[in-house]
């Protein structure tokens, strides 16, 4: 073993009996330790997601209350490391700060919230209909007004989402990941089922490696990485296949891009 993958196995060792002793005793000193240990990797993320904006900082403050939750919640029988846990956790919180600092003008908490519904609702209408469902469909769905319906649409209009292609860097050594690639972490369950059901019914407009790809990274839960390892072709391929599958998959379901907000 080299002198340097023997220090980063002492490192680790050491962050988790900080993290240990910060959750079985609140031991303030480990907790001190394990910021100013992921200062840095937190500072990273906040500057990327800032892009220059004048609330960098803040960005920062929040990502560290991002690592805080990571520490206490971490469980190291789950067989990953802390870096891997921890950067969703942080980016979680960031990008909840971010949707609440980058509306062009101020929406009210409401319209916020009506938002990931009514996506969740086109999928499902589409799915029962068979064809993109009308607004008074979608109001009579949500148990919400047409004007409801038509003013969160149109108030959607002025946020200005991070792509999905910007990378992060995923742990201390300088490992990356894209944004694409985190995305799901915190949702789980009626999405992914949505997903499902709206892939199986379309499947066939598919190339054969594009439906490897979708079985890889949405049936079986494969991360982009792993999906190319099994197929012997980079992430980043991986990621342009899925993203041109996805494209196809809306289209034969007449999903118009304006009604997915």
């Amino acid at each position: 073993m080299s002198n340097e993958s023997h220090r980063h196995n002492q490192n680790n060792e050491e962050v988790y009996e900080w993290i240990q002793n910060y959750q079985q005793f609140d031991d303030s000193d480990a907790q001190l330790k394990l910021v100013q240990h992921y200062e840095a990797l937190v500072r990273s993320l906040s500057r990327k997601f800032s892009k220059g904006r004048d609330y960098e900082e803040d960005m920062f403050q929040v990502g560290m209350v991002g690592l805080l939750a990571a520490i206490k919640r971490f469980d190291v029988s789950f067989g990953r490391s802390f870096e891997s846990f921890a950067v969703p956790t942080i980016v979680g919180e960031i990008k909840r700060f971010i949707r609440d600092k980058t509306w062009s003008v101020h929406v009210p908490r409401r319209i916020k919230e009506l938002g990931p519904k009514i996506k969740h609702a086109v999928e499902a209408l589409t799915v029962e209909l068979q064809r993109s469902p009308l607004v008074h469909e979608l109001a009579e769905y949500l148990e919400v007004s047409e004007e409801e319906v038509l003013e969160t649409m149109e108030m959607s209009k002025s946020y200005q989402a991070l792509s999905v292609d910007r990378s992060l860097e995923a742990d201390q050594e300088g490992g990356e990941v894209n944004l694409l690639d985190l995305v799901g972490n915190v949702d789980t369950g009626f999405e992914e089922t949505d997903q499902k059901i709206l892939l199986e019914k379309a499947f066939d407009v598919l190339s054969e490696r594009e439906k490897e790809i979708i079985v890889y990274t949405y049936f079986n839960n494969c991360s982009q990485k792993e999906a190319g390892d099994k197929m012997g072709i980079s992430q980043m391929h991986v990621s342009r296949l899925q993203r041109k599958a996805l494209e196809k998959l809306r289209k034969s379901i007449q999903i118009e891009p304006s009604e997915i907000l």
